[in-house]
């Protein structure tokens, strides 16, 4: 979307130049290993350990794949960090005297698709190598915090990023909740692991059975925390939302900010987040160009426009539209 292209009007788009950075699963971890290296400190611990996998044979792939040409060449594979991932988990094995289960995502994944958990490393490297983009491998959080029926849950929260990169986020949410109980002794049955909401709607014959649509927005989980936890979104869970989505932001900054550029920008990103049965907030991803549940659609559209869009182009008349549900960060 672009805003303002009559002349005389500053330009005003719904995108930050080089935010792929952070909205691709391998860029995202490249940036934040860069980062964190180059300060001597060590990663954060809401990333799960991480590592980028290039496929080994990857131009064989794409060209038996039916890529070619341009597409092609610019598919180039690039040092990964498969040596330091197969060294890591063979001595995490050891030391806990177990297999350390992980979880490997394509740069590009939706949907829940080419995904694949395992606790063989060299299983997982092996199955990269037969694909056509990078991989990120992730240490799998094993303890994930269930709901009613024993489920596992992603938690999807918006963020607005506005023209002078001030940081908003939504005050509500939505999880995603798995139609069957969470089940760490099988690794293959996805509808107990991924929460993709795609993918739980086509796969699992539960879908539905204990939220509509899979899905829970904050009131009622704050409800279960308070009842199960003692304990409440406000307290437990928001500061450490708020702190990843501001930190992942700042760490970003230079490479997408619009500074000197001829145009403004402003972005919508959807933070995916898992948390554990310690209530700790671990980052699954970032989305760009994230969807919104229906009911909360108005909300969000008409807040984006309040906060976003009025300070560059202040609206003629205020009256009737309701509050702003973004909250500064």
């Amino acid at each position: 979307m672009l805003i303002g292209h009559e002349p005389g009007l500053v330009q005003l788009v719904n995108y930050y130049r080089g935010s792929d950075v952070l909205c691709r699963k391998t860029a995202m971890v490249r940036m934040f290993k860069e980062f964190y290296n180059g300060t001597a400190k060590p990663m954060p611990p809401w990333l799960p350990e991480s590592f980028v996998i290039c496929p080994q044979n990857l131009t064989k792939n794409l060209v038996e794949s039916g890529e070619q040409g341009p597409a092609l060449r610019r598919k180039v594979s690039r040092p990964d960090d498969r040596k330091e991932f197969l060294t890591t988990a063979q001595k995490l094995s050891q030391q806990e005297k177990k297999p350390v289960v992980w979880i490997a995502k394509s740069a590009a994944g939706a949907k829940g698709e080419g995904i694949q958990i395992s606790s063989n490393a060299e299983e997982l490297v092996q199955f990269v190598d037969e694909q056509t983009q990078a991989y990120v491998i992730q240490r799998y959080v094993m303890n994930p915090l269930l709901l009613e029926g024993g489920r596992k849950f992603d938690i999807r929260c918006w963020v607005l990023l506005d023209t002078v990169y001030n940081v908003y986020l939504f005050r509500e949410g939505v999880l995603r909740t798995a139609s069957e109980s969470y089940n760490k002794d099988d690794l293959t049955h996805v509808t107990s692991h991924l929460t993709n909401h795609a993918l739980q709607m086509e796969q699992s014959p539960n879908f539905g059975m204990y939220e509509e649509g899979n899905e829970m927005f904050f009131p009622e989980f704050d409800r279960f925390l308070r009842k199960k936890y003692r304990t409440n979104l406000d307290i437990s869970i928001i500061p450490q939302i708020r702190d990843v989505v501001k930190k992942s932001l700042m760490i970003v900054k230079e490479r997408i900010s619009t500074n000197l550029l001829g145009y403004m920008s402003f972005q919508l990103f959807g933070f995916d987040f898992l948390i554990d049965d310690n209530l700790k907030v671990h980052l699954i991803e970032v989305n760009g160009a994230p969807a919104c549940a229906r009911k909360l659609l108005p909300d969000l559209a008409r807040s984006i426009a309040m906060t976003a869009i009025d300070p560059v182009y202040p609206p003629t008349s205020l009256k009737g539209r309701g509050d702003n549900c973004f909250i500064k960060i």
